[in-house]
């Protein structure tokens, strides 16, 4: 889509951040493999995130992989891996194409429990990119919510242990600055497809005053006009911030 032809928003979103849900129902519904669920949704994952780059968008986060899914069925999981391998490897072949855009790509979340290839295709995509600054592309995985918390206060912790602060100094900014988005605005918008209605411990800190949109719409099935009707409904909030 050319620049032209692309929608006009009155509001448009700094920071979007996605939950990406439903590739295994999607795939059921198809009498097919979950983990083919998953390979469509990584192809509207890059659809997503290249239409709102193209838009103006500055900071998106996709939640691809929660702590929580590692109690998934083995192969599921080990199929997952795989394709964060596939996808990584991709980005190694985009990466001329991810310069141009000014993809700046971080991966979020613990590292403790993911395989170690991945680990280093992480940080071979992280530096590859990391003096871009046009679009942030944040992809939560092996994210929770309230571990991101307690990484920040352990941090903290360490600093009151050290000397270098009293716990009198600890604040809300303090642990914003030893969260893993440090330095970005917290999310004006989060969407939820599949018709579920919660965070699943997905920026938990970060969402205290986030809008949200949801859908029933599984996340394979989704498609640039559905994240155009969540900026239009985003583009109609009022946000007052605890103000009248």
């Amino acid at each position: 889509m050319e620049k032209a032809e692309l929608p006009h928003f009155d509001v448009l979103p700094q920071h979007v951040a996605i939950i990406m849900d439903g590739n295994g129902r999607w795939a059921k519904s198809r009498n097919l493999p979950r983990t083919e669920g998953h390979k469509v949704g990584g192809r509207v994952f890059r659809m997503i995130c290249d239409y709102a780059a193209d838009l103006g968008i500055k900071y998106l986060t996709f939640y691809a992989f929660s702590t929580e899914n590692w109690k998934r069925p083995q192969q599921e999981v080990d199929a997952i891996m795989d394709l964060f391998r596939d996808y990584l490897f991709e980005m190694e072949d985009r990466k001329a194409e991810n310069e141009e855009r000014g993809y700046n790509i971080r991966f979020i979340g613990e590292k403790t429990g993911m395989p170690e290839d991945i680990l280093n295709l992480f940080g071979t995509v992280e530096g590859d990119s990391e003096k871009q600054n046009k679009t942030h592309i944040n992809i939560a995985v092996n994210y929770g919510g309230r571990k991101e918390i307690v990484h920040s206060v352990k941090e903290i912790a360490l600093k009151v242990a050290a000397g270098e602060i009293s716990a009198d100094d600890i604040n809300e900014e303090m642990i914003s600055d030893n969260i893993y988005t440090a330095g970005q605005p917290d999310p004006d918008l989060i969407i939820r497809p599949s018709g579920e209605y919660r965070l699943s411990n997905f920026l938990t800190w970060q969402s205290a005053y986030s809008e949200f949109w949801y859908s029933d719409i599984l996340w394979p099935d989704f498609t640039k006009e559905d994240f155009n009707k969540a900026l239009e409904e985003y583009s109609k909030r009022h946000r007052r911030f605890g103000g009248i």
